[in-house]
């Protein structure tokens, strides 16, 4: 056994010792859910925050997530490496970013212990930069074609299609490559379209507006609470707003840490996304949040958190802080949710309009949370009840092993749910049973 893994045991010790205390301090929090969440006061973690992951197993033959009753789950595909995100073409063809975080430079002993925890986890790694192609040719919810649409990207994430071009949301900036209707591949080179800096929070979700005129990105923070400044964080933790027409694009809100998923609310055309709060103040604190996105408007981060709940761990401006929006709806503490698509009623059975959401699961609890597919119902353009399951038994029950993790979620060509699983490898297709 080399140096480094022992340092790593001893980290991961520590850090278990961590999870022990904070759990031996009080009753497990109430979960942080819903339009009037009950969250509870920051309890600064200091210099050794809870970092707790499960090891990534993977499913074994045969087995797979609990689908909600009424709903039955089977594998689209098995086998890929690390997907993502999802993209629905209008010939059927289904695409698939495969991706994942790289290793960054260690800054110190935490950081070093998260990135061997996420290693793990397997959450950090090698990249695979491509785009892999899926068709269901026969129509029996199983993809039987399987070829590279794209490769030698930049940690891809968010597609979109708009006429003849296909965007590519690398780390570094969206990218536009010509398109030929039903091809298998792309190989002509792309044109920058806007550069983007690369970060600790890589992921750049794309979604054209209604009419295809403009296109809207996702873009996180390079740190936890810009803890190396506000200058580098300059440009970051926002949602951009592209002109595909003249080439220009600029800060559509800001203030949102890590907002991934971008989607439409149809009836009122307003613009969704969910978003990856800060970590380092309790399990339940502060939750991971679904919220309408205002044009101009300002979420918080860094300086507070669901309205103008203040972060004392950051230099204060009160001016921005006054301005800061809560958010519409609390998803649960560190849950990482990051898939995010409008399912129509009807699209599975007992369920109506809403949301549904990707929760990846995060580290920073005593007590595990997200692992699972959850549903918000809409009436009226808003949020209009709890959240339901869709898919959940990702995570093992004693914590330490996740069979899966699902990420990025879309509605397949045959009116099923589509779900990316990074961590088991494969597309987690629902529908009524």
């Amino acid at each position: 056994m080399n140096f480094s893994s022992i340092f790593a045991r001893i980290v991961a010790l520590i850090g278990a010792c961590a999870v022990l205390w904070r759990r031996m301090q009080g009753v497990p929090q109430k979960a942080a859910w819903g339009q009037a969440p009950e969250i509870p006061a920051a309890k600064p973690q200091g210099a050794v925050p809870t970092l707790k992951m499960p090891t990534a197993r993977g499913w074994s033959e045969g087995q797979k997530p609990s689908a909600a009753p009424g709903l039955k789950v089977n594998a689209f595909a098995t086998g890929l490496d690390h997907p993502r995100w999802i993209n629905v073409m209008p010939n059927g063809d289904v695409l698939i970013a495969e991706a994942t975080q790289i290793p960054g430079p260690v800054r110190n002993m935490f950081h070093y212990a998260m990135q061997a925890t996420m290693r793990r986890a397997a959450a950090l790694g090698v990249s695979a930069n491509r785009i892999t192609l899926l068709r269901d040719k026969d129509g029996d919810g199983v993809a039987e074609h399987r070829g590279i649409f794209m490769e030698g990207l930049s940690q891809p994430f968010g597609m979109a299609l708009i006429e003849n071009t296909f965007y590519v949301g690398n780390t570094d900036g969206v990218v536009a490559f010509p398109y030929i209707a039903g091809a298998d591949r792309i190989g002509a080179q792309g044109k920058k379209f806007v550069t983007f800096k690369p970060s600790g929070h890589w992921t750049r979700s794309l979604l054209p507006s209604a009419d295809g005129k403009k296109l809207y990105a996702g873009v996180g923070s390079l740190s936890n609470i810009a803890e190396m400044g506000m200058e580098v964080e300059q440009g970051r933790a926002a949602v951009y707003e592209l002109d595909l027409a003249d080439g220009t694009s600029r800060i559509f809100a800001g203030g949102l840490r890590n907002p991934v998923g971008l989607a439409w609310e149809p009836n009122t055309g307003t613009l969704w996304t969910v978003v990856n709060e800060r970590d380092g103040l309790g399990d339940e604190t502060p939750p991971d949040y679904l919220t309408s996105v205002r044009d101009g408007g300002f979420y918080g981060w860094p300086y507070c958190y669901w309205g103008q709940t203040v972060d004392d761990r950051v230099p204060q401006d009160a001016a921005m802080v006054a301005k800061a929006i809560t958010p519409d709806y609390a998803l649960g503490g560190h849950t990482a949710s990051l898939g995010l698509c409008w399912m129509p009623a009807g699209t599975l059975p007992g369920f109506p309009d809403g949301m549904v959401i990707g929760q990846h699961g995060s580290w920073n609890r005593s007590t595990l949370s997200g692992y699972k597919v959850v549903f918000v119902p809409f009436e009226n353009g808003r949020p209009s009840g709890p959240a339901r399951d869709i898919l959940s038994g990702f995570l093992a029950p004693d914590e330490e092993e996740s069979y899966g993790r699902p990420v990025g979620v879309t509605l397949g060509p045959d009116g099923s749910l589509l779900v990316a699983d990074d961590v088991g490898n494969v597309i987690w297709r629902v529908t009524g049973a």
